[in-house]
């Protein structure tokens, strides 16, 4: 099975020049942790409620007037359309995230997130054995 036959092809995305409440306040609204951030179609990053919090909100800025170009990840993990579904699960270990942007030719066309690959993996051993992968927690560091 293919990226495309499971993704989520409506994406809410923002502007690097989108404030950072305004980049949560979108989250919210969709229920999502993260949202890509676009430069028109073209996926230029992607900001996390971590990001927000470590890059923003741990160092005193503002998140009224910060821009999330100045909390986005740009290094984007993403998957093509075309994809099969262990390799997306596969990135998603390795980069231990739980959204994947789809692109082509890195216009943003959708998303795929672990939830749609654990709905998969409801038939598919393999799949679901790679997805465990995601989820292997880290330890708690005390302060």
């Amino acid at each position: 099975m293919k990226i495309k036959d499971i993704m989520n092809h409506e994406v809410a995305y923002v502007s690097p020049e989108t404030t950072v409440t305004q980049a949560a306040q979108l989250m919210q609204k969709h229920d999502v942790g993260s949202i890509p951030v676009c430069q028109g179609e073209h996926l230029i990053g992607i900001v996390t409620d971590r990001d927000i919090v470590v890059r923003n909100i741990a160092h005193g800025r503002d998140p009224h007037s910060t821009p999330v170009r100045d909390v986005m990840t740009s290094q984007v993990r993403m998957v093509n359309a075309d994809m099969d579904l262990h390799q997306a699960a596969e990135i998603m270990a390795k980069s231990q995230v739980r959204r994947l942007p789809v692109v082509d030719k890195d216009r943003i066309v959708g998303i795929v997130s672990l939830g749609d690959l654990a709905t998969q993996a409801k038939t598919d051993v393999e799949l679901a054995k790679t997805l465990g992968l995601i989820s292997t927690p880290s330890e708690p560091e005390n302060l």
